[in-house]
């Protein structure tokens, strides 16, 4: 297998996706979650020591939202906004200073699994002179995966740090990371 060498600077960028507390031992947790927080906190500190933008994703859900179970969404009640569920979970290592948060599915009425879709995460990127994206995070087959194809159609370089993801299944986890490497999405461990 060949080596190749990635010299990461200030047009690179972090995206940990979703690393919130319901995820990870709360009302939707995904399998192994707790496993990848190591990987993601090593992550966390080379990209921020590079001077790469460091981007956190996180559900922040208003309590009606159509996503959950009582609402006829599929998944049970989680990352309320404001709720300790919805916070980065306390095992992350947050850099000290430059890195931002951007919340998604806010509206009541639809779902939204990527850190692009109706927020201003492109624009952020964009204005930062963002070429690649590096993605780590949860779940592999949902919102890791939506995040990367979002980043796909907008023209970014997708890099998934394997050993720094988890999905749900594990055969869905698989066509999910096969579908994104034929659109040319690139996985790897630095």
């Amino acid at each position: 297998m060949a080596r190749v060498e990635i010299v990461l600077g200030r047009m690179d960028a972090l995206i940990v996706v979703d690393m919130q507390k319901d995820f990870i031992e709360g009302s939707l947790p995904v399998p192994g979650a707790r496993d990848i927080i190591p990987n993601i906190n090593r992550y966390i500190k080379v990209f921020a020591e590079k001077g790469c933008t460091v981007v956190f994703t996180r559900d922040w859900h208003p309590e009606n939202h159509a996503s959950f179970k009582e609402n006829g969404g599929l998944w049970p009640r989680h990352c309320v906004a404001g709720t300790e569920g919805a916070m980065i979970h306390k095992d992350i290592t947050l850099p000290k200073e430059g890195f931002f948060v951007i919340n998604k599915g806010t509206s009541p009425d639809f779902d939204a699994y990527s850190g692009f879709q109706d927020t201003k995460l492109d624009a952020l990127l964009r204005e930062r002179g963002i070429k690649r994206i590096f993605l780590c995070g949860v779940a592999t087959e949902y919102c890791v995966k939506a995040t990367a194809e979002g980043g796909l159609n907008l023209g970014y370089q997708v890099f998934l740090l394997l050993d720094a993801i988890k999905g749900v299944g594990e055969e869905a986890s698989r066509k999910a990371l096969e579908d994104l490497y034929l659109r040319g999405a690139v996985g790897i461990e630095l």
